[in-house]
């Protein structure tokens, strides 16, 4: 997205939070050029294509999430603490090191992620757009907080046995990530190296407990860190899922507006949306936008299939 288009969706929808609270905001930002920690978990195994799912209508490929790496033992709140503690940020935003904004280079398809926030104003679903995806056989990477999980039991479990979605760690109570107490939005960070273990292992051992398995990608509540937050992140085996367009403005824009946002998304592109806001705008922007790029040759995919 070029940066005077960032900067009108910023001053669009500044000041309020990024798309988890009661009034959503913009998690604005994000550029073509990836931009990914060394630090960050190794590649998965190539993935095993099962049958495409079927649609009305062109839908793109869909393979069977890879298995992660074998992960080495996660480490203790208490090592982790002791590792960074000491260590000073040197950057804040949206895309500091560590955070991935886009695909390898070179890969063409599209990644349409969708957040579901939880918590007060934050716990709907919007089973139109889910449906749409189902209908058209479109796969997505869902970021899921733990409250959002609690809320909704039933949901969450046929979004996890379906293979078309990949489930993606959101936070345990959606703050920011910081070693420093930043907030972003109007909502508070996490104020140590301590407090960034537990927004992020809460979550990841309840979607483990859940799923058989951990999660492979994280997004803080607002997709704000430090640069040590992202660290910490990638020693707990997860890889730090960033944007390249803001398709619904934090769950704000009306459904024209995401159509064009969805539509003009390049090549390469990760998307980010929410799936907590029905009655929104988002899922009649996704379907409005979603076949004319299919029709264009466009391919979408899970953040595992190309990462």
């Amino acid at each position: 997205m070029a940066l005077g288009r960032r900067a009108l969706l910023a001053a669009a929808v500044g000041g309020a939070l990024a798309g988890c609270r009661t009034k959503r905001v913009a998690e604005e930002g994000g550029s073509a050029p990836p931009t990914v920690s060394a630090a960050a978990s190794p590649p998965a195994t190539p993935p095993v294509t099962p049958p495409a799912t079927p649609s009305a209508g062109p839908s793109a490929t869909v393979s069977a999430a890879p298995a992660a790496p074998a992960a080495a033992r996660e480490p203790t709140r208490a090592e982790v603490v002791q590792r960074y503690g000491g260590t000073a940020p040197s950057d804040w935003g949206l895309e500091v090191a560590g955070v991935t904004t886009s695909p390898p280079e070179g890969e063409a398809a599209m990644a349409l992620t969708f957040d579901a926030c939880g918590g007060p104003g934050g716990n709907g679903y919007d089973a139109e757009l889910i449906d749409f995806l189902r209908g058209r056989g479109v796969p997505a990477t869902l970021f899921l907080n733990a409250r959002w999980i609690d809320a909704n039991p039933d949901v969450f479990e046929q979004l996890a046995a379906d293979p078309l979605f990949e489930i993606g760690n959101h936070g345990t109570a959606h703050r920011p990530l910081s070693v420093t107490g930043r907030s972003a939005y109007g909502i508070a960070g996490t104020g140590d190296v301590g407090e960034v273990y537990d927004e992020v292992v809460g979550n990841a051992h309840k979607l483990a407990g859940l799923l058989g398995h951990p999660p492979r990608f994280f997004r803080s509540g607002t997709a704000h860190y430090d640069d040590v937050a992202t660290r910490v992140v990638a020693d707990l085996g997860e890889r730090v899922a960033g944007f390249t367009v803001n398709g619904d403005g934090g769950a704000t824009l009306s459904a024209a507006e995401v159509r064009r946002e969805v539509a003009s998304a390049p090549p390469g592109a990760i998307v980010i949306g929410h799936m907590n806001r029905p009655g929104g705008g988002t899922a009649a922007g996704v379907a409005a936008a979603v076949p004319g790029l299919l029709g264009s040759g466009r391919r979408f995919v899970r953040l595992s299939d190309v990462m």
